[in-house]
């Protein structure tokens, strides 16, 4: 069975048949501003297929171009001229199955990246002050699915 995802919008969907490589995040500096975060998830994708539109693109390199949504500004992929394409953990419609197994270049890794853990979280108190502002907020993201 074939795994899907795609952009915020849902004005790019693609599906991936067969197995796919090994889950990683990439520290390195051109992964942090594509994603606009502090590394970029990606999975290689050897049957990466698109079902609804596809990405523009951006060369990032010499060697990579990037493909991302031209409506939403999703990053969706890391396209190396040497192997397959790469897509963005995040962009898939179920990513909890696509755990990260790898680091790399992580010489560029933000040096405070291990004590995020560590960060408080809202107390219920704060919670209960901010829960009717999110109860109000109705999403415009495509369904992580299918119609």
């Amino acid at each position: 069975m074939a795994l899907t995802g795609g952009c915020q919008c849902g004005a790019v969907r693609f599906a991936v048949d067969g197995e796919l490589g090994r889950p990683s995040i990439c520290h390195c500096r051109m992964c942090q501003k594509a994603f606009g975060s502090f590394y970029g998830p990606l999975i290689s994708a050897p049957g990466l297929r698109w079902t609804r539109g596809a990405p523009k693109h951006f060369q990032s390199s010499n060697r990579v171009r990037r493909g991302f949504c031209e409506a939403c500004g999703t990053p969706l992929t890391f396209e190396p001229d040497n192997g397959p394409a790469e897509v963005a953990i995040g962009a898939f419609d179920d990513p909890t199955a696509l755990r990260p197994v790898i680091q790399l270049d992580v010489a560029t890794r933000v040096p405070w990246l291990g004590e995020l853990d560590n960060l408080p979280t809202t107390t219920p108190a704060e919670a209960e002050k901010f829960a009717a502002y999110y109860a109000s907020i109705v999403s415009h993201q495509h369904p992580d699915h299918d119609t």
